[in-house]
């Protein structure tokens, strides 16, 4: 089952994605983002409201535009693209709250078949990585192309 997703808009590194989530709240205009660390081979990865005037994208404003889901899917799907650029690096993600981390896992946990079959996940607890497994809270995560 192909799960919906936006539209998206990017770069030719595949770095950064732009979109509109699209809900009672009006069309409004999403980034994700992927930036490197200082720790080689490892890149993070950012959404948020992004302000075009600015250049800045909001990691805090909460858009509640009933469209959760299929943010999340979108989000998922940026994987792929920016894989297909850096095969051998790993994404790290972590919400900007600790609210947007659960919300992430909620995310994996409910597309975790589909997503084990191209990718590694390993979940955060207490500075230690391990395999993701969906019964646990964990406080970041690491993704790794297969």
């Amino acid at each position: 089952m192909e799960l919906e997703k936006y539209l998206l808009q990017t770069d030719e590194q595949q770095e950064v994605f732009d979109f509109y989530s699209q809900g009672p709240k009006g069309n409004i205009h999403k980034r994700i983002a992927y930036t490197p660390t200082t720790i080689p081979n490892l890149w993070q990865l950012v959404m948020g409201d992004y302000n075009i005037k600015t250049d800045e994208i909001d990691f805090l404003n909460v858009t509640n535009n009933n469209d959760r889901d299929k943010v999340l899917v979108t989000v998922g799907s940026t994987l792929y693209s920016f894989f297909s650029k850096k095969p051998t690096v790993m994404v790290y993600a972590r919400g900007s709250t600790q609210a947007r981390t659960r919300l992430y896992q909620i995310g994996i946990n409910s597309m975790y078949e589909s997503i084990e079959q191209d990718f590694e996940i390993f979940g955060e607890l207490d500075g230690e990585f391990e395999r993701f497994t969906k019964d646990t809270n964990y406080h970041s995560f690491i993704v790794i192309k297969k």
